[in-house]
């Protein structure tokens, strides 16, 4: 093992969580490190590979803000867990339960009676000069008397071998969902270690968040209680985990223009039409979720939320205004305040701080300023944490005057000092020591008392040295063991409870409509991006090859025109215009911007998607598209290659790895409305044209219907022009005709029809009997080239009212389903 721990600090001043003061290894991390020297550095080396592969594989991500590249940043685990034994957890689990209960009381005094406030145990500046104090929130009574249903709170080691509480999570806390997946990863790595650890489970913790919810959430008349999970976007730095819980709890994950408040009641949009929603579970900061009472400007939020808060219409946890608790200042006057509601002292104690606000105080933190890590007292101060000693003596000085100016406004804190715990450094092939601090759950039961995760989301810091430790600056997570305490061998997810017949479900009731809307469009720019892809292809290899006829080249570039795919005019060298139509992001119609699109369309279905189906779009969005301006023909060919492969796939999953919902309906109603528009408008410009009888333009033609194989193994001939649009135009066993995309799209409107009484689509119904009555004998040679030519133009008008009626399709899916308007009304467009 000597070899593994060469380079660990045995000497750091800081307390150990490997060693003891006599630097002997703790009891409960030998059975540790003896599974690691048993496996050696490349067993190590391995496991920490293969944990990177899974948490790309499952799209675990963590965003950085202003980070050009933070966007879908991979999530951080390091391999080695951070063990606590049973003793020590037992008196941690119990500090956190007495500290949720007391926080929830001081929040029911805050927006009730007030008496801590009377009493003088809370100063009013505190409270109310901080910005997330709701003074539209006083005197609402949340179901239960519970205002915290969620508590997270952040603790370090001291050198004195105890926890101390940094900060108390009360608004919207981050990472239980993180601590689950963490803990699936690990424990796959480790099986039997922890197993024979007997670990502690922590799905429990999940468990009575789903009865907690349930239970308070206000239904009547026997209503099934429905809970939302609302989400500020994509953007927000972990919205993995909003999705990642959203799944695993069973819940809608939501938008704020998910959602709308009708006469005091939220309801969810949803396709089916507008469903009450009886609990949300927010993700979204206090102010931010009532643009009407709240926060003005904020667009994440639903309007009128507050006013059915307030009628008891929906519970909403944590409960609005419970983000006051989170000042820096407020930890200082809890152990008096718990002594004077529950008669205890505080289990888990703050790090030492002075709120500044009171003059013996002030002046105190003055005194100590060289030493004192200076932190604003609200959220809403431009004013970064900084540290006394390392300040020169002028900036002492400013911050002194600043200090004097606005006392209430600062608070001093002592410097917390981490311990350091084990991690394993793959690159260096060595266990290392970093920074640790650790963040633990408390969820409210139904009767209000409080569980505790046995559990949690330890995190260390990204350096040796590092005084801040923050997910945001590098910093790593780990999975936190809790050992010796488990009692059951399996610890089941969901509920166990029987099942009768008339409660089997076949369908999501609950589905969002921002969610099927972008089902549509991730079906359509997958199709889009497909067709484009295609077309270029052909360009560019026949570009490429000086042996293809020109006029069937100059027959597909005028189609391609037609369509948009290549710009006109600027650029008039060939390559260039087609490098441009691939690669161009400044031209919206290029491949690349509808990748963007696709990309945009895929992040907001990623709950309705599998794992795998995931992972393929995640392989599309990685490859390395040049620039414009570096672009080579025969690179871009290849690039175009895989592109099609991929976007295939895709389509493979839609087919097989997606259960036949309603939104799988939309998406392949999506999918078959782009496949139709293209394939008629290329058609109708093909046959508009001169080459409608040349053998190398109609074998581009097959190609680009994907269609070139079919048409060989059938008649062992050069493309000629009867067969061929026979093959793409009225073959209905070949999914990209014409008639099989039409015949699909009639029975996915009609089944729209049937369950939301969605009108026919009689126009569609007519041009595809008229396609079908359409004679190919008028292409035969016996006919005169007037007439032929005169029955390809009726037959390129034909194609074009399919286009022209599939587009009004859409709109009307869309103003049905995802605006919620009646197709009955007029609109306008300016």
């Amino acid at each position: 093992m000597s070899n593994l721990l060469i380079h660990y600090p045995h000497n750091n001043p800081s307390q150990h969580e490997l060693f003891d003061a006599k630097r002997v290894v703790r009891p409960h991390w030998q059975r540790l490190l003896k599974h690691l020297q048993e496996g050696g550095r490349e067993h190590l080396q391995q496991h920490q590979a293969l944990l990177e592969r899974q948490i790309q594989e499952n799209g675990v991500t963590y965003n950085v803000y202003a980070e050009p590249d933070g966007t879908d940043r991979p999530w951080k685990l390091d391999l080695l867990p951070h063990l606590i034994p049973a003793e020590e957890w037992h008196l941690l689990a119990s500090g956190v339960e007495q500290r949720a209960r007391l926080l929830n009381a001081v929040l029911g005094d805050v927006y009730g009676p007030q008496q801590l406030l009377a009493e003088g145990l809370l100063p009013s500046d505190l409270i109310f000069g901080h910005e997330q104090f709701l003074w539209p929130c006083q005197d609402i009574q949340p179901p239960g008397g519970i205002w915290l249903h969620l508590y997270a709170v952040d603790l370090t080691r001291g050198p004195d071998g105890r926890w101390w509480v940094t900060a108390d999570r009360t608004q919207a806390a981050s990472g239980a969902g993180y601590a689950l997946e963490n803990r699936h990863l690990i424990s796959r790595a480790f099986p039997e270690l922890y197993r024979d650890l007997r670990v502690e489970h922590i799905a429990s913790y999940f468990r009575t968040l789903l009865d907690t919810l349930a239970h308070q959430a206000p239904v009547e008349d026997n209503e099934k209680p429905l809970v939302v999970l609302l989400t500020p976007g994509r953007f927000n730095e972990s919205y993995f985990e909003h999705l990642y819980l959203a799944r695993q709890l069973g819940y809608p994950l939501v938008e704020g223009s998910d959602l709308t408040v009708r006469d005091g009641t939220l309801y969810l949009k949803s396709l089916a039409g507008l469903r009450r929603v009886h609990a949300v579970l927010r993700r979204l900061n206090d102010d931010f979720c009532d643009p009407l009472e709240l926060r003005t400007d904020s667009a994440l939020g639903v309007p009128g939320l507050l006013d059915s808060v307030r009628r008891g219409r929906v519970l909403v946890a944590n409960a609005l205004g419970s983000g006051v608790l989170e000042s820096a200042g407020l930890p200082g006057f809890l152990p008096a305040i718990n002594r004077r509601l529950f008669g205890e002292e505080l289990q888990l104690p703050s790090v030492a701080s002075w709120w500044c606000g009171e003059p013996p105080v002030l002046k105190e933190a003055l005194e100590k300023l060289p030493e004192l890590l200076i932190r604003p007292a609200f959220g809403s101060q431009s004013f970064q944490a900084c540290f006394g000693p390392e300040l020169t003596p002028t900036q002492l000085n400013e911050l002194r005057e600043r200090l004097c100016q606005r006392p209430y406004a600062y608070v001093g804190l002592e410097r917390p000092k981490m311990s350091v715990a084990p991690i394993w450094h793959n690159q260096s092939g060595r266990i290392e020591a970093r920074p640790l601090a650790m963040r633990l759950f408390a969820v409210a039961r139904p009767d209000g008392s409080y569980y505790v995760m046995p559990g949690g989301l330890s995190r260390v810091a990204a350096k040796a040295d590092a005084e801040v430790l923050s997910m945001q600056r590098g910093g790593a997570s780990k999975d936190t063991w809790i050992l010796g305490a488990r009692q059951a061998t399996t610890d089941p997810w969901q509920h166990v409870k029987p099942l009768k017949a008339r409660e089997v479900v076949r369908s999501d009731h609950y589905l969002p409509s921002r969610m099927v809307e972008n089902l549509f469009w991730f079906g359509r720019y997958c199709e889009r991006c497909e067709g484009e892809a295609r077309l270029l292809r052909i360009m560019l290899s026949r570009y490429i090859d000086d042996d293809n006829d020109p006029q069937a080249m100059q027959a597909a570039l005028v189609v391609a025109e037609g369509l948009g795919l290549v710009p006109q005019g600027k650029t008039p060298e060939l390559e260039q215009r087609l490098i441009r139509a691939v690669l161009d992001e400044d031209w919206p119609p290029s491949l690349r911007s509808n990748l963007q699109r696709l990309h945009w369309a895929a992040t907001n279905v990623r709950g309705k998607l599998s794992r795998e189906n995931w992972q393929a779009m995640l392989e599309l969005q990685k490859m390395v598209l040049p620039e414009a301006n570096n672009a080579e023909s025969g690179e871009l060919l290849e690039l175009l290659d895989r592109l099609l492969l991929s976007t295939v796939t895709l389509s493979g999953f839609a087919l097989d790895d997606m259960t036949r919902d309603d939104g799988w309906r939309f998406l392949m109603t999506g999918r078959r409305i782009e496949r139709l528009q293209f394939i008629c408008n290329s058609l109708a410009s093909f046959i508009s044209g001169p080459t409608v009888q040349d053998p190398s333009a109609l074998a581009w033609l097959l190609e680009l219907g994907n269609s070139s194989i079919t048409y060989r193994t059938r008649y062992l001939a050069s493309p000629q022009l009867i067969p061929v649009l026979d093959l793409l135009l009225l073959d209905d066993h070949n999914p990209h005709a014409v008639v099989f995309q039409l015949h699909m799209l009639i029975r996915g409107v009609q089944c729209f029809s049937e369950r939301f009484d969605f009108p026919l689509e009689q126009t569609l119904s007519d041009l595809h009997h008229q396609l079908l009555k359409f004679n190919l004998d008028q292409f035969e040679s016996e006919h005169s080239s007037a007439a032929r030519q005169d029955s390809l133009n009726r037959l390129a008008d034909l194609l074009r009212q399919i286009s022209h009626s599939s587009a009004q399709l859409s709109d009307r899916l869309g103003l049905r389903f995802f605006a919620h308007i009646d197709t009955s009304q007029q609109t306008q467009s300016l």
